[in-house]
């Protein structure tokens, strides 16, 4: 029985995003308590990620959100870290742009800005929200394109990318730890990310503080290959400094 309720407390995050404890018990008419109990097994096992009183979707090599999805979650704090990344290209001519929300956000900043910039960019919704900047080239790496997030991916995408020198790589992950790195669900996802690690100069990781202290299926970079990391106020200073302590600086936005 708590582990039939344990699973649908998964299918109901997966499916809502962030859910509150009272909601979560109210639903499956239990004691609060209980909720906590069973959010606390399901974090162990890594299905989901506990909040301050309730519980986000945690993304596995067998679930991953879908760009719908992050396109309505913590958008303002997505927005700021996102003018954040564009301050912070400096004199980048070339620019590889990752898949995701937040990088999509990067995009329609970037379209407005009048210097001439290359960007390449794995993202069918990146490439559109460039492709009416005529002062700037976008090149959209070929390959498959994955539903979830409207990217490409495989050897089409890595081989293409694989003889491009990149000034500054912009880089989204599904979590990122100081001893594991940055990592995604998908491996074609993984060889993609990790290729444009590869071919640049500098890197620079964009993530809400969800993303921190998660290890996920697939590492493609490490943090000390990070020249910066932007994320949110909402990241503990003292976890910053841990990943400080790596290397990259840190800005909390």
């Amino acid at each position: 029985m708590s582990e039939d309720r344990r699973q649908h407390i998964v299918a109901i995050v997966r499916d809502e995003g962030e859910v509150t404890v009272s909601r979560l018990a109210g639903d499956l008419k239990v004691a609060a308590e209980t909720i906590r109990r069973d959010l606390q097994d399901l974090e162990d096992r890594r299905l989901i990620k506990r909040t301050h009183g309730g519980a986000l979707p945690l993304e596995s090599g067998s679930y991953e959100s879908t760009l719908d999805y992050r396109s309505v979650t913590r958008v303002p704090e997505k927005r700021r870290i996102a003018s954040a990344a564009v301050q912070s290209l400096g004199g980048a001519q070339t620019i590889f742009l990752d898949e995701g929300y937040t990088p999509l956000l990067i995009a329609e900043e970037i379209a407005q800005l009048r210097d001439h910039l290359t960007i390449v960019t794995a993202s069918l919704a990146n490439a559109m929200a460039l492709a009416s900047s005529p002062q700037h080239t976008t090149l959209l790496l070929g390959g498959r394109v994955r539903d979830r997030t409207l990217a490409t991916v495989d050897h089409f995408a890595t081989d293409m990318l694989s003889v491009l020198n990149i000034d500054v790589a912009i880089l989204g992950a599904n979590g990122i730890t100081p001893d594991k790195g940055l990592g995604t669900p998908d491996p074609a996802v993984a060889a993609v990310k990790g290729m444009a690690v590869k071919v640049s100069t500098r890197r620079i990781f964009v993530g809400i503080a969800t993303k921190f202290g998660v290890t996920s299926f697939c590492t493609f970079a490490d943090v000390r290959d990070l020249e910066l990391i932007i994320t949110e106020e909402a990241l503990p200073q003292r976890e910053a400094q841990r990943f400080a302590a790596l290397g990259p600086h840190v800005l909390r936005v």
